[in-house]
């Protein structure tokens, strides 16, 4: 057979190389011989291999899913077939106590209203909570206030913490004005410092940094350098059994585009009766699904929807909604958080789903709706949940961003440690006395959704997953040029943390 020769050729030029596979990245190689180009994908490996200085000698099989997955992100997937094997399915999470913690779920401290003083205490609190987390940074412990940077003689280094203000750009740099709790300031980044004049370009307005400057005339200030909050470089905490999660967003029950057969693939999948010996091992370890948002359409989220819906009745959405979620394996624990189409409010932080439109979610048993963002803890393993609304605001804003890549908007988010650096964009911002869009905990997985495009990748220790979607390319993605990749659902060993995307979608 082709695929046969196909794979002999791809590893015979690997071995060529001079380097060796295992027997797991044999089998990657064997499963996706079927569906792309092995010596494209062996001959990319080899090349990337050589550019870095230390090369491994056995190639593994974690580095050709990811260059598979470059390469082919609609293909490289693995996808159940709805034949199975005769074998018998042994439901190992069956037997796993749940070990789930809810530690932070922001439903019961959101207030319903607030005022502009509200707003000033807010910005306030934000300066305040990410001041407390760069000081922890060994480049920030001297940073002062910006009167005492006025202080200082001219040509005097310093560092102030400051929220971004005002952005200008011209021939000549940048012009920042910035501000903190007691002044206000104007800051030049000089075109010829290109790598500052980078980092500049990526700021948005109302985020926090610290900026390292030269004192100028005149308390002007010339930046030698930004620098973001950021998260540590961690070790991620880790389940000490081999127990599964899957991540899962923008369901869009009730739109005529939403993706019901394949959902139901997913669903047979989870009870072992799809996929192959594999997969169905896969499957039998999955405890916990993780849903980030937007369960349903929801009905008047944007012009000409009506005509799109499926189910026009938000109360009947979330009743087939709940209707789906209930055939899960009755062992699964199930998370949802809302997203932008739910019932909830639509400003950040919001409350858990509405009981008033959802109550067929809320009588389901091992189903726990928690708002955005929220914080739980998966035998040990922390999981930080939000929509990512705002992740809308970072790609359109932010250079060298795109909708095809939302793990690097995500990753954004982790340096500004912030779910929506900037207000009065898209994303909706409740004024209130604190500032609940901080991210103070660092999280061993941080899991969003909203884009429709599944993508993960590792940051600093921390794994970013952005879930995908269950619903086809709406018109209004088709005329933004938005190409979603739906159905395919990454699966998390919590003992390793690594990640198996599983695609639905040519499952039958």
């Amino acid at each position: 057979m082709k695929e046969d020769i196909d794979l002999r050729t791809a590893i015979s030029t690997l071995i060529g190389a001079g380097y060796q596979l295992d027997k797991e990245a044999f089998d990657f190689l064997k499963g996706i011989s079927e569906k792309i180009d092995l010596n494209i994908l062996v001959r990319s490996v080899i090349e990337e291999i050589e550019r870095v200085p230390e090369k491994p000698l056995i190639i593994k099989r974690e580095l050709l899913e990811k260059k598979a997955k470059d390469l082919y992100p609609s293909k490289s997937t693995p996808t159940p077939s709805a034949e199975t094997s005769k074998t018998s399915f042994h439901v190992y999470a069956e037997e796993v106590e749940t070990d789930l913690k809810v530690i932070d779920d922001p439903t019961h401290r959101i207030k319903a209203t607030g005022s502009l003083e509200d707003y000033v205490k807010y910005f306030q609190d934000r300066l305040k909570r990410l001041s407390r987390i760069m000081k922890n940074r060994m480049d920030v412990k001297d940073a002062s206030t910006i009167l005492e940077a006025f202080k200082v003689p001219s040509n005097t280094k310093i560092k102030i913490i400051c929220m971004i203000t005002e952005k200008r750009e011209s021939q000549r740099g940048i012009f920042l004005q910035v501000e903190d709790l007691e002044a206000n300031a104007t800051i030049f980044v000089p075109s010829e410092k290109h790598e500052v004049v980078q980092k500049a370009q990526r700021l948005m307005l109302d985020q926090v940094v610290c900026i390292s400057a030269v004192k100028g005339k005149s308390n002007f200030l010339i930046a030698d350098d930004v620098i973001l909050p950021d998260v540590p470089l961690k070790t991620p905490n880790k389940a000490s059994i081999p127990v599964y999660a899957a991540l899962i967003s923008d369901l869009h029950v009730g739109s005529k585009m939403f993706m019901g057969d394949f959902f139901e693939n997913f669903v047979l999948w989870l009870k072992g009766k799809i996929g192959d010996n594999r997969l169905r091992e896969i499957a039998s370890h999955v405890k916990y699904i993780i849903i980030a948002g937007d369960v349903v359409d929801g009905v008047g989220i944007y012009p000409q929807q009506f005509e799109e819906l499926e189910i026009k009745d938000l109360y009947k959405q979330y009743q087939a909604a709940a209707e789906l979620i209930e055939q899960f394996p009755d062992y699964v624990e199930v998370v949802i958080i809302p997203g932008n189409h739910d019932a909830t409010r639509r400003a950040l932080p919001q409350p858990a789903i509405s009981k008033a439109y959802a109550e067929p979610l809320y009588e389901l048993e091992r189903v726990h709706l928690l708002g955005d963002p929220s914080t739980l803890s998966l035998h040990g393993v922390n999981i930080f949940l939000s929509h990512g609304r705002s992740l809308d605001d970072v790609i359109s804003t932010v250079p060298r961003m795109s909708f095809q890549a939302p793990e690097e908007a995500m990753r954004f988010l982790l340096q500004c440690r912030h779910l929506a650096p900037a207000y009065g964009l898209r994303t909706l911002i409740a004024p209130d006395k604190i500032d609940q869009l901080v991210i103070e905990r660092v999280p061993d997985i941080f899991h969003a959704g909203h884009v429709h495009v599944m993508k993960y990748c590792n940051y600093r220790g921390i794994l970013v997953v952005n879930s995908g979607a269950w619903q086809k390319q709406t018109e209004y993605q088709r005329e933004m040029g938005h190409v979603p990749n739906p159905g395919i659902v990454p699966i998390v060993n919590l003992q390793n943390l690594q990640v198996t995307p599983v695609n639905f979608i040519s499952a039958s």
